[in-house]
This record gives C-alpha cells, structure tokens and sequence, in this order.
C-alpha cells in the first residue's frame, strides 16, 4: 500500500533515466498482499502508465518523428482511382467519387448559309415598294366595278402619278379598255396587261453594253449628279471586266471630291485594275489625257473615267465635261466609246430632267439606273425609255458587287407589276 501512495505523490514527476530498479527494502518485500485493486485504483494505474510513457521518452525528436512515419503505413492508390486524363499532366489525381470541373469547348455551328436568290428575286425584293403600292391603289379602283371611262380615266391618274409617264399609262388603259371595256375587271387583270405594255416600252432600250476592243482602251466616260452612285458603279463595272479577264483602269475625274478619288482607288485595288489620279482641284481634262496616254501604254481593254456632279455650279460643270470630251476626241477620233450616266431612281421626275442636261452636253448614249430597291418611283425608268429611248443597259438594286445586273425588259416589267 505505502508503494502505491509513494506512486500517486509522483504521478507527473519527470522520472530519472532509465536505471536498473533497485530491489524493494526487505521491509517493503515482507508487506503481505492485500486485497485486489479496487475499479477506481485500477483507472488511477492506467492513468499514471500513460504519462510514464510520454515522460520517460528521451529520445530524440526527429528520431520519434522518422520512426512514426516510417511506421504509418503507406496507403498507395488503386490504379482505378486515378483519373486517367490527368496522366502526364501537372493536375493532381483525384480519389475514386471525384472528377475535375471541366469546361468542354462547344462545337462550333456553322450557321446556314442563306440560299441564293436569283436576279429576279433580288430585283422582285427591289421593286416591291413600287409593285405593292401600285397594287394596292389598282386593287381599290377596281373592287366590284365594271370597266368604264370614269374608271379608265381614274387608272390613267394612277399610272402617271406613280411616274410610269403618259405615254405608258395611255398604252395601258388603251389596251385594257380594248380587252374588257364594259366588263367586270379585277387587280390581277390590270397586273397582267400592266406588265405586257411596260415590256413593249422597255424591250426597244434593254441593250447589252457593246465594247469595241480592237481600238484599246475602249473608253467609258461615266457622268451623273453626285449622289447617283457612279463611283459604286463604276466599281462594279470594273469587276464585271477584270473578272472577264480584261485589263482594266480607272480615272479619278472627279477632282473636287477627296472621297471620290479615295473611294475609286479602293475599288482598283478590290477589282485589280490599275488607278490613275491627280491631286484635289486639279484640271479633270488634262486628267483624262493623262488617263488615255497611261491606259494605252499599258495595253488596257477598258480605261473607265469618272466625273464631278456639281450641279448647283451647273454651268462650269458643263464647261468641264464638254473640255473632258473634246481632249479625248483629239487623242481618239471616237472617244470617249461610252458616255453612261448614272440616275438615282428615288429622285423620281428629277432624273427625267437631269437626262436631258447630260445628254445634250455629254452626248450620252447609255443609262444605268441605281437605287431601285429604295424607292417606290421605280416606275421613272419607264417613262425616260418612253421619251429619250436611249439604251438601258444596267440596273442596280443595292449596294453588293453583284447587285449591278444587265437589264431585262420582261423581268422588269413583271418585278415593277407584281406578277
């Protein structure tokens, strides 16, 4: 018993280094056993074992340290549970249960490519606010109602209105009052005889644009109001050509206008035909000499040569074309081969005005019609080939490179009918 108190008085005390025991005092020995440990002495034992352990270690920490290590077992992951599309990565692996985050690219989708409408089409689309609104006004004239003079007069107001001209519009009525005077008529009946007449106006002026190439350059004097689209034109055409496989050069003859030049430049670089300019403001005739001498040295097909516009100085702009044309007359008795102007179809009765001044000025043999998908006066085109009958030999009904076509007579009749 006085072992055991000696005991509890110790529990903590750093313990000596290990030392062999010395054997008990004789008096201890003869101690008698005593009674078996009680529950609470037995707990009292464990608890003074375990700290007997810790303060008795005296050996050195980094030895405990390698001998706890090497003792932990090493728990090597399962092949399965490695993921195997971070092999040969820097990414670690990951337990089975897990995976990486991954963000997939998304396939990419080509969008579909819209289907490719046909001239007629594009020209149909063009013309739609021209055919519709037309359309509509016929289709009120003639709901329920026999074909009479009253009515015949009313439909020859439309047709003039919607800048078709008189000559065109008596053309029309004269051929549907022949047909079905005194008899019910309908919209569709109007759109058909519509479209027959327009054809027979048209078909005389719908030309192919003839090139003589057996004295290069061929010569296309471009002239037109500003705004009308005869650089884009000119560029277009030029595309046309070089894609033939014909050499072609452009002109900057619009030396007032610092973007005309720029823009025409940009075009013989698109279209890979040569450029010839001059500085801002300077003579557009010694230009065009410049122009013809450069083309023809350098064996051109086509040398195409753009204008100014400048009505508002109507006079000194006609003083200048007239120069332009009388300095390529003396280099080539028939040049300039071509003289095209360009109209703005949404300038409606304007463009039948600015015919008769270009034409009486430049001598100009040739029309391109531009901008006939913006308007709803593309009926004008009508009435200029009614009255000056000179060849229509383009039309444009946007601003693409392929939205320049030669012009039909039948399909522009039947675009501007609605049929």
């Amino acid at each position: 018993m006085a072992g055991f108190i000696k005991r509890i008085f110790s529990f903590g005390k750093e313990r000596p280094p290990e030392a062999e025991t010395p054997a008990p005092d004789a008096a201890e020995a003869e101690i008698p056993a005593e009674d078996e440990p009680s529950e609470f002495e037995k707990v009292l034992e464990e608890v003074e074992r375990e700290p007997e352990t810790v303060a008795g270690a005296e050996e050195p920490l980094e030895t405990v340290i390698s001998e706890s290590l090497e003792a932990a077992p090493v728990i090597e992951p399962a092949e399965e549970q490695v993921d195997e599309r971070m092999a040969g990565t820097d990414t670690p692996a990951l337990p089975a249960g897990f995976a990486l985050s991954e963000n997939e690219p998304e396939e990419e989708v080509e969008p579909e490519e819209a289907p490719r409408l046909t001239w007629f089409q594009r020209l149909k689309a063009g013309l739609s606010r021209t055919s519709s609104q037309l359309s509509l006004k016929i289709s009120a004239l003639f709901t329920k109602r026999k074909l009479d003079e009253d009515t015949l007069d009313e439909l020859e107001d439309l047709l003039i209105q919607s800048d078709l001209g008189v000559e065109t519009a008596m053309r029309i009525t004269g051929a549907l009052s022949s047909e079905r005077y005194g008899k019910d008529v309908s919209g569709e009946d109007v759109a058909r005889i519509m479209a027959a007449e327009v054809e027979k106006v048209l078909s005389p002026v719908a030309k192919p644009l003839k090139l003589d190439l057996s004295h290069k350059p061929h010569v296309i004097l471009v002239v037109g109001v500003n705004g009308t689209g005869k650089t884009t034109t000119i560029g277009k055409l030029a595309a046309k050509l070089s894609g033939a496989g014909l050499k072609v050069t452009l002109a900057a003859g619009d030396t007032f206008r610092a973007a005309a030049i720029e823009q025409l430049k940009i075009w013989a670089e698109r279209t890979g035909s040569d450029f010839i300019g001059t500085r801002l403001g300077a003579d557009a005739a010694g230009l065009a000499y410049d122009a013809f001498e450069q083309a023809k040295a350098k064996k051109s097909d086509v040398l195409i040569i753009d204008t100014a516009g400048r009505l508002q100085n109507k006079a000194e702009l006609m003083a200048e074309l007239e120069k332009i044309v009388r300095v390529l007359g003396k280099l080539d008795p028939d040049a300039p081969h071509t003289v095209l102007q360009t109209l703005d179809a949404t300038t409606g009765q304007n463009a039948m005005s600015q015919v008769e001044i270009f034409r009486n000025v430049a001598g100009v043999n040739g029309l391109i019609m531009t901008k006939l998908d913006g308007t709803a006066r593309g009926g004008i085109l009508v009435a200029i080939a009614a009255k000056h009958k000179l060849p229509v030999y383009f039309i444009g009904v946007g601003e693409g490179i392929d939205d320049l076509e030669p012009f039909e007579a039948g399909d522009f009749a039947k675009a501007i009918a609605g049929v």
